[in-house]
């Protein structure tokens, strides 16, 4: 196989329950180096949140909710997830009485979403056999 990354098959995932489902692999052009998929950021909503955070300088929590689909207390948890993470950052205002929350991807998310995206490039790379 490339170097890259694989999926583990179900039958090995099911002989080590609790185990991640992806398996670490060497680098391409990083021998012996050892390179894990950010789970954190892997998951489908968040990765939709770090990557409109890092298209804008900032996102309103509605503004994240209409444009990720989703409801408020999905967006919520994810968001509190990226945001104990220090990838976001929150900052809860007033407008009149209206409440207002307001994301901002930090420099450590930034960073984390580009090795993530290497990552990802690395694996589509190994899959193609380049």
């Amino acid at each position: 196989m490339a170097k890259g990354r694989a999926l583990v098959s179900s039958q090995e995932r099911e002989s080590r329950p609790g185990k991640r489902a992806w398996r670490s692999y060497s680098r391409p052009g990083d021998p012996g180096g050892r390179w894990e998929i950010d789970r954190l950021i892997h998951e489908r909503l968040r990765l939709g949140m770090v990557s409109a955070l890092a298209a804008n300088e900032s996102l309103s929590f509605n503004d994240l909710k209409k444009l990720l689909k989703t409801s408020d207390g999905n967006l919520s948890v994810h968001a509190r997830k990226l945001e104990e993470a220090k990838y976001i950052s929150c900052s809860k205002s007033f407008e009149g009485r209206i409440p207002r929350t307001v994301f901002r991807l930090t420099s450590s998310g930034r960073r984390a979403l580009e090795r993530y995206l290497d990552h990802m490039e690395a694996l589509i790379a190994a899959a193609r056999g380049r």
